[in-house]
Formats: C-alpha cells, structure tokens, sequence
C-alpha cells in the first residue's frame, strides 16, 4: 500500500460507514515492517491533510500501545524500527498541531512506561537541549512531552524505581524548570501590551503549572523546597493576575488565564495536603486572594473550573487547625455562607438551560461523585469540611439561610421555586456526614437535625403533588430520597416506593431518569441482615409494568446514539430482573422481544460502554433465571443476534456475548449440546479470536462450557488438539497463565484418561518448562492445584500413579524433585478454602490409593502425611453458596474493547468434591475405610513411616500432649505439687517440640481455655481474647484427628515418654476419674505458653 492510499484509509477510519473495512486494510499493513514509521511520516507532513495526519497520529497511538513490548518487557517491533521512533517521536510531537500532540504525547507516555527512564536515559537531555529562552512554540512542545511522561507518577506508590527515576529527572530537569520559569514570567511582562506574544507565553505558564505539580506529586522537590519563597511569590503573582488582552468572550469555555489560576490552585491544594511544614508559612496570602477572586468572580460558566479549584483549596486550608479557627464565629461563618457558599450553590441560569437542553448531562454533574469539578459540589465539600470542624455553629448559621429561602419560597412559590431549591441542597449539605456511598447513601447524618421531619415538612409534598409544579423540585425530592435512603424505614419506604414509581411517568427527562435512578438503588437496598427493604413480593405485581415502561423509555428515541444515551435506565430494568429473579417468566416472550430489539438498534454503533454493559447485565439476569425454565425461546431469540455480533466483529460487544452464550449453554438443563453450540465451537478456536486480550477469559469459559457437555463430540470431530493448542499459547503468558490453567483443568476434567494419554506428557513438557525458566508466584500455586486436582481423581481413573507415570516419561525421577521441591512445600501456601480442600483430598487419596507411594516412596509417603497434618491444622471450610449478585460500581470499572466480567451470570466457582463437607470427618473415614480394606496396611504405614519423619512426630506430639493435659485437667484432682510439675514438664516439651510450629502461641491459650471450661482455672481478660482465636483448634483436636491419633498413638506416645515427665503426665490419665476439688487459681505456664 503506497502513502497516499495508507493515508486515505486511515482517514476512512475515522468514517464510521467505512472504519470496519478500513480497520481491516489497515491490520494487514501493520504487520508490515516499518509500518510504524510510515505512520509518523504522515502525521509529519503537511501534504496528507489535517483529518488523515490526526488518523495516523490516532492509529499510532494504539498500535505502540498493542505492540511496544511483551509481558516480559521486550520489544515486539524490529530493534531498528524502535531506535527510529525514539529518535523522531520527540522532534515531531513539538512540531505537530496541539490536536496531533495529544495523541502523540499518549503514544510516549505508553514507550516511557516501558522504556523511560533506564533504556530511554537520554530522553530528559534531549528535552533539556530543546528549550530555548523565549520560543513559546518549541517549548510549549518539549513542555507537553515532559508532562505526557512525569504525569505518569500521579497515580503511583512510592517505591524505591519510582524515586530514583524522578530523582533522575530533578537531577537534569530541575535547574533548568526554574530558570525557564523565571524566563516565562519575565516575557510575560515584556509582553503584556501584546496579545499574540502574550498568548504563547501564558500557555507555557499554564504547561509550568501542570509540571510544578507533576513533578511534586510524590515528594517535595528540593530545589522547589529551597526556593519557596520565590516559587510562592511567582505563584500568588499569577493567581491575582490580570490582563484585558487575556479576556474572553466566550461564556462557556475557560479562557488561558482561568486555565493557568486553575492550574495554580491544583498546586496549592497539594502542597497544602502535603507540605504543610515548607508550606504553611505562605498560606496566609492564598488565603486572602482565594476569598477575593472568590467573592469578585462572576457565575458564567468559564469560571467555573476556577472556581471550584478555589474551593478546594479553602477546603484543604480549614483542614489546617490554625486557619480553621478563623471561620470559628457566628459573623465570619454568616459571610462566608453568605459569599462563598450560597452563590455557588444555587441554581444558575445556565444550570436551567443545561436542564432542559442537556438533561443526561445535567443528570451525570448533578449526581453524587460526577461532578468533582461543579461549583456545587465544590461548595458542598468546602462547607461539609467547616461543619466538621464546627458542627454547632455551622448547623445553626446554615439553617437560619435554610428557613429564610422556605420563607421567600412560601410568600411566592412560582416566582421563588429557586430559593426552595436552594434551602432543600443547602439541608441536604449538612445533614450528610461523609460521602455519599453508592450503596448505601448517606450512612452518617448531622445529629444536630431531623432527616425525617425535614423531609415531610418541606420535600414530601412534592412527591405526591400532581398540580404543575417545576420540575427541578420534583428533582430535589426524588434526590432527597436517594442520598437518605438508608435513613428510612422499612415502614416508611413502603409509603414512598410507590411514589417514585409514579415519576417513572413523568414526561420530563431528568424527573424520570432519577426516579429510574432511585428506584434502582433502593430495590438494591439492604439491612443489617442483608435483606431488602423492599421486599420482591410487593414488586412482583408491578413487574410488567415497571418494564414495559422502562423499555418505552429506553427506546423512546429509535435513534442508535439516542436509544443508548440514558444508562440509569437500563440499569433500572437490571435492577428489576436482579430482583424478580423467576417471576419474570409470565413475561419472557416481551422482555425477549425488547432485548432483541436494543441489541439489533445499538450494534451497528456500540456509542455508550455504560449503557451497553448494563444492557448486557440486564441480558445476563434474563438469562440465569428465565433460560432454565424456557430455554429453546431464548436460545431461538438470542442466537441470531449474538452471531451477527460476532460476524461483523462488533468488538466492543464479543466479549460479553461469549459470556452470554455459556450462561445459556450452562442453563440448558438437558446436559447435552444443541446445534446452535456444535456450529460456533468450531469458529471459537480461530486464533484470531484468541489474539484479542478482552476475549480470552470468555472464550475460556464458553469452551470449558462445551466441553462439560460435549467432550466425546469434541474428540470426534478431532477438536481437542486446536483446543490443546490454545492451552499452549495461553500457558506462555504470564498475562494468561490463570486462563491456560482454567482451560487444562476443564480438559482433564471431562476428557477420560483414554484420550488424555496421548496428550499429557506434551502437556507436563509445557508446565514444567515454565516452572524451569520462568516460574511465578502465581504459576506454580495454579500447578500445584493442577497436580491435586489430577491426584484426586482416582475415581475417573487419574491420580497421582498416572501423573508420576507420565511425569517420568518426561524425564525420569524428575516426580521426586518436583513433589519435594514444589508441590509439597507449595501446598502450604494455598490460600482458597475451595484449593486447599482439592489438596486434601489429593493428599489423603495418595496415602490410601497410590502404589507408587506404597512400594516406591516410602519416605513420600511420610512426607505426604505430615503435608496433611498441616493443612489439617487449619482446615478449609468452604463458604456455603450464596445466590446473591454482586453489585458492581461501572465507575471503578473501565471500559472499551476489553474483558468486563459481567456480574449476573458471573461463573461460581467449582467445587469438584461438594459432597465433602467437613474434610476432617472425611480425611478420617476415608483413612479407616481404606485401611480395613486393606487389612491394616494403612495404620502399619503410619507406624512404620510416620516414626522416620521428624516433621509429622512433631505436629502429631503436640495434639496427643495437648489432649493428655485435657484430659488431666477434666478428669483428674491430683496434688498441686504433682499436677503442676507435669504440666510445667508438658510446657517446656510442647516449646521444644514445636520449636518450627506457628500453632505453638494458639495451643497454649487453646489450653489453657480448656482448663477453664473445666472448671480448674479462672479465665482473664487475656483468655477471654483468645477464646475466638483458638476455637479452630479446640474443634480441631477434638473432632477429626482422632484417626491419626489412633494411628500413631503407639509409637508417638513411646516417643513422647523418652522425656521421664511427660511420661508421668501421660499416666496420669490412665488414673482413675475422681471428682475435681482444686479451686480456681491461675497458673504461671499461661503465661509463658
């Protein structure tokens, strides 16, 4: 493909009728080389024109971002191809347009997270060689390059790399950040009298401005500490700055000097957080100018950045103790409410007309956690910080304000809606303690107030009136509601659910959009027993309704942009399914036909992640509880849609269909595979599919899901092999090692060993490869998993015997180095219950089943006992399963062509053993039943080879101890003298013998509670604490160990008496039982145990 064509489809890219086939071109010439290169020629030049320069910087951008480097850190592209972008990127990017420096500047940041600073160490000089004393333009551009990089650091932890590469960057960047910034604010005034100078220079402060925060985010810079005063001085100077050159007309929009004041207060309000100490003797002058530009700057909406970050700052200042006190009056609190807060808490002109002309966007500021950057809720912030400061006085200034703007509101309510508006936001403001959460709302209120009284005497009316009314105040009402959800009564939520229902009617976009909002959250509502407040049975007979509505709603607009603008609605309709659960089946055939609908309206143009993936959600709970019941209807519906997805690679959508089609498959309860399933297995092996990182946790779900069902139709179309192959693939990233594992436990699973034969030694090649070279954490705790899983299916003709046979045929002996070296010590380390039971049983099955550890592996076998007294010690106790659906906030999600793991039909995890349910029950009768079946041989084993491991005498000497001093204590009323010189004796074995036991510390309180219950000891505070710690323990020795105990009694009991003491405790309860006459006392070896 020559340029100029290069460029032609680049721009079609951009061309949503032409981006499929276009993004199709382009993929094949990407895996040319130097493909890379020739994108930049283009952004570099003028002759391709400004829409395809953008599209090449567009496509650049996302092409590093897929193939800079691998997971290991190497580079994807020709080494020479990457010398050259590192030597052209920066020279370029300072040439380019600002629009084109954007994208280009994303494009460095993603190199300089791989490569800065070590293996790009001449980047900073680079940038230092191209600042010039008084060209704005290239230093605007090499200021714009450093910010794409040091901007990086925000978000990060300290770490020892991540100060010695900023220390990198002071050491070269530092002095001549200073100097230049001096150079700035000199040119400044040499310029003031003329605008076009003027203009470049303000954007290189603004870019300064950004970089001072930058580059002090982490840590103080020295040279910024050394020079505070002049760095201070620099920036009170610019905050009260003015120039009528540097005036805009525009209303909306912040011109370049709101934008560097803004930038100024975002450092303030770091530093204030931060460097109090550098700092604090500077505030004082901030402080004053902040409430002068705060009490002089007008309500158009270009100041409104400038007045928010003003806020913050004040808000960050009242948290200094010293400057809190200012505010500490009845007069200076009433000004500042009066100045500050309530001007940029009520209602603007511009708020109306953003109301009714952009009402999703007035929804989105409005609500709680959207709208940082708002006047209202940077007023919100600042008073709710000097109300938790003075609670008292702030309570009583703010509501004399409340009570005079109801006041003004009842002489003339149409005239004065805006003053009720402003008294119903300003109580809400001091009722709330703390955020708002997304589950909850408000879970902390002013006590100092009636949430309750408030509500009926001013807000409730509102809600119930039909007369004509604002409908912002209907707004105020039903958000009233919302952020105090929590504090209402079951009781009283009863009264006011159905009248936000009756808003779902409105024909005002924002009052029905928030009623949908409301209604959502509180049907997600909750108590302390994490019941609903609204019950499903009184939503049952308003289901078909409430959906069909909210389906009106949704597809109002037929339009695709339109359809899918209003996410808070097909939340509301996920919210309904979540809680119908199976009465949505009289309704299926409607519900299906909407669905149906959205999806074919929305695919050729997926223009909202949150709409769609609530979409999807919705879609998910109509499948887990509608498809077990009708499951031909949906797959008939459904299928059609969700295969045109997947053939004109709607990306943003594959990955939640897959989902889709596996909760389907898993729902079916015929157990077996229908057509629609044998038809896409073959076309869900393609690599192409796989190669998407977003499609692989799905894929490898839907194709476990198929191969449950349909393992033998697999094996004979001869689809295992692809099927190993992308295991293969999977298994050599570290990215993907869980999904790899995921697909081969799957594949060992419900494949019979017939079949996996002849793949498993190719298979334990691939493992133990990368055990060898490149092992992780995570890799080896997900083998050794494996490894249990397949030792523990005997049943299905597996364990350990035929892992060891194929291990070896790998290389012999290599079993013994990997069971010693990795899977034993590793078992240890297994954190989920549901893993640990697997070793378990694994462990237990190997003791009582395996030959090889029979005849072969005597001292394996010890070994694997006392692996299984450990886990043992604290045994998995699996959580019984919950139906509930997690609620996920989309704001800490991100989106875009990736996995988003959908949360209705998100996969339990498998228990493959469910019929075990107290392991330690199990691990004995298993021991039992095994041993007389083979007629002793088990408790011979464990004479003969338990005696030969130090580890398992240890642990086992413990437990047969712990039980004689019990038994001592419950049993027994002997001479003080005598009793406490054998448990002083058993203390000092117990010490000795369990030297390397972590239990050692909960065995002594377990001991000594059990002599309390016994009625020997009076309990302490100190026992009373451990009682919850050691009730593990005391349910452990008395229940499950008896069988081990029994085993191994004989020869531990022999070895324990070596020590003359211990041998009389253990007498002692061979005595007989006499009644109990000592009288409560505490004892010194407590303590000391």
């Amino acid at each position: 493909m020559d340029m100029q064509r290069l460029a032609s489809t680049l721009e079609a890219s951009l061309d949503p009728a032409q981006n499929k086939q276009a993004e199709t071109a382009l993929l094949q010439e990407q895996r040319k080389p130097g493909f890379s290169l020739q994108l930049l020629e283009i952004v570099a030049s003028d002759a391709y024109g400004s829409t395809a320069r953008l599209a090449s910087a567009l496509y650049f951008k996302n092409f590093i971002r897929r193939t800079w480097t691998d997971e290991e850190g190497n580079y994807k592209l020709p080494r020479n191809e990457v010398v050259s972008i590192k030597r052209e990127l920066i020279g370029l990017m300072i040439n380019v347009p600002s629009n084109i420096q954007y994208q280009l500047g994303d494009a460095v940041g993603v190199i300089a997270d791989s490569d800065f600073w070590r293996r790009w160490d001449t980047l900073v000089d680079d940038l230092v060689s191209r600042l010039t004393p008084d060209n704005a333009r290239i230093n605007n551009g090499v200021l714009q390059v450093a910010h794409s990089i040091f901007k990086r650091w925000q978000p990060l932890y300290r770490s020892d790399e991540l100060y010695t590469e900023i220390n990198h960057v002071l050491s070269k960047f530092g002095e001549p950040f200073v100097q230049l910034l001096g150079n700035t604010d000199q040119l400044i005034e040499q310029s003031m009298n003329n605008k076009p100078l003027l203009l470049p220079y303000i954007s290189t402060m603004n870019l300064m401005m950004k970089l001072l925060y930058d580059l002090s985010v982490q840590d103080l810079p020295p040279i910024f500490e050394d020079n505070m005063a002049s760095v201070t001085s620099l920036l009170h100077k610019y905050l009260v700055y003015d120039n009528p050159l540097l005036h805009t007309d525009a209303d909306s929009e912040a011109g370049p000097l709101e934008l560097v004041k803004s930038g100024i207060f975002e450092v303030l309000v770091l530093y204030a957080q931060k460097y109090e100490d550098a700092f604090g003797p500077f505030v004082e002058q901030f402080v004053g100018s902040s409430w002068n530009l705060l009490t002089t700057t007008g309500l158009d909406t270009k100041n409104d950045l400038l007045v928010s970050k003003a806020l913050q700052f004040l808000t960050s200042v009242t948290r200094m103790p010293q400057h809190a006190q200012a505010f500490n009056n009845d007069d200076t609190m009433g000004q500042v409410i009066e100045r500050v807060v309530l001007p940029n808490l009520s209602l603007r002109e511009s708020d109306i007309e953003l109301f009714e002309d952009e009402p999703i966007e007035f929804i989105r500021r409005d609500l709680e956690g959207s709208d940082s950057d708002t006047r209202r809720r940077a007023a919100t912030d600042f008073l709710q910080q000097l109300l938790s400061q003075s609670q008292k006085l702030v309570t009583a200034v703010v509501l004399r304000y409340v009570n005079q703007y109801l006041s003004e509101f009842s002489r003339n309510p149409s005239a004065n809606w805006k003053s009720k508006d402003t008294a119903v936001y300003l109580f809400s403001a001091i009722a709330a303690k703390g955020a708002v959460t997304a589950s909850q709302g408000v879970k902390s209120v002013n006590e100092l107030v009636n949430i309750l009284d408030f509500f009926q005497a001013n807000v409730a009316g509102d809600l119930v009136s039909n007369s004509e009314m604002e409908p912002i105040l209907k707004v105020d009402a039903i958000k009233y509601l919302y952020v105090f959800r929590s504090q209402i009564t079951r009781e009283q939520w009863r009264d006011a659910f159905p009248l936000l229902v009756k808003h779902l009617g409105s024909s005002e976009y924002v009052v029905y959009s928030y009623a949908a909002i409301a209604v959502e959250r509180v049907l997600a509502l909750t108590d302390a027993a994490k019941q609903p407040i609204i019950s499903p049975a009184d939503v049952k007979p308003l289901s078909a309704q409430l959906l069909q509505h909210l389906f009106q709603l949704i597809e109002r607009n037929p339009e695709s942009a339109k359809l899918q603008e209003n996410e808070f609605l097909m939340r509301c309709v996920m919210r309904v399914l979540i809680v119908l659960r199976d009465g949505v089946l009289p309704i299926t055939g409607n519900v299906l036909a909407h669905f149906i609908k959205i999806t074919q309206i929305i695919s050729p143009n997926p223009a909202n992640p949150r709409f769609y993936y609530y979409h999807f959600e919705a879609l998910g709970a109509f499948i887990r509880f509608a498809a077990p019941s009708q499951p031909e209807k949906l797959e008939n519906g459904l299928y059609p849609i969700f295969v045109n997805v997947l053939q004109n690679e709607i990306q943003e959508f594959i990955p939640y269909v897959f989902q889709l089609f596996a909760a389907l498959l898993e729902a079916n309860p015929s157990g077996s595979l229908t057509s629609y399933y044998t038809q896409i297995t073959q076309p869900i092996l393609s690599p192409d599919l796989w190669s998407s990182k977003g499609n692989i946790p799905a894929l490898v779900r839907l194709l476990s899901s198929l191969m449950a069902r349909g393992a033998s139709q697999i094996a004979e179309s001869q689809q295992l092999e692809p099927i190993l192959g992308i295991f293969q693939s999977l298994i050599t990233s570290k990215a993907n090692e869980i999904y790899g594992f995921e697909l081969l436990e799957s594949i060992v699973t419900n494949f019979p060993p017939s079949i996996l034969d002849t793949y498993f030694v190719a298979v334990l090649q691939l493992l133990f490869t990368r055990l060898q070279n490149s092992k992780t954490e995570a890799f080896s705790s997900r083998f050794v998993r494996f490894y249990h899983l397949v030792s523990a299916r005997i049943d299905s003709g597996l364990g350990a015997d035929w892992f060891i046979k194929h291990a070896n045929q790998v290389q012999d002996g290599v079993y013994v180095q990997l069971y010693l070296g990795i899977i034993l010590p590793d078992t240890q380390k297994l954190a989920r219950p549901l893993d640990r039971k697997i070793a378990v049983i694994s462990l237990t099955k190997t003791l009582t089943d395996s030959t090889a550890f029979a005849e072969k592996y005597k001292k394996g076998w010890g070994f694997t006992c006392e692996a299984l007294l450990k886990l043992l010690e604290n045994p998995p106790v699996i959580a019984s399963t919950d139906d509930s659906i997690v609620d996920q906030d989309v704001d800490d999600m991100s989106f875009g062509v990736g996995f988003t793991q959908l949360q209705t039909i998100k996969r339990p995890t498998r228990d493959h053993w469910p019929e075990v349910t107290d392991v330690k029950k199990w691990v004995g009768k298993t021991l039992q039943d095994a041993d007389a079946r083979q007629g002793g041989k088990i408790k011979s084993c464990a004479g003969e080879r338990l005696a030969q491991s130090p580890e398992a005498l240890q642990v086992l000497s413990i437990l047969i101890l712990a039980r004689c001093v019990v038994s001592v204590a419950v049993n027994h009323s002997t001479g003080s003298s005598q009793l406490d010189s054998a448990l002083s004796s058993m203390s000092h074995v117990l010490l000795a013998k369990a030297e390397r036991q972590n239990g050692i510390a909960r065995l002594g309180s377990y001991l000594s509670i059990s002599t309390c219950r016994a009625g020997l000891f009076q309990p302490t505070e100190e026992d009373a604490v451990g009682v919850a710690v050691t009730r593990d323990i005391d349910r452990n020795i008395s229940q499950g160990l008896e069988t081990f105990v029994g085993f191994a009694t004989p020869w531990a009991v022999n070895a324990v008496k070596t020590t003359k003491e211990v041998g009389a405790l253990v007498a002692l309860v061979q005595k007989p039982q006499r009644p109990c006459t000592r009288k409560p006392q505490r004892i010194w070896w407590d303590h000391q145990l």
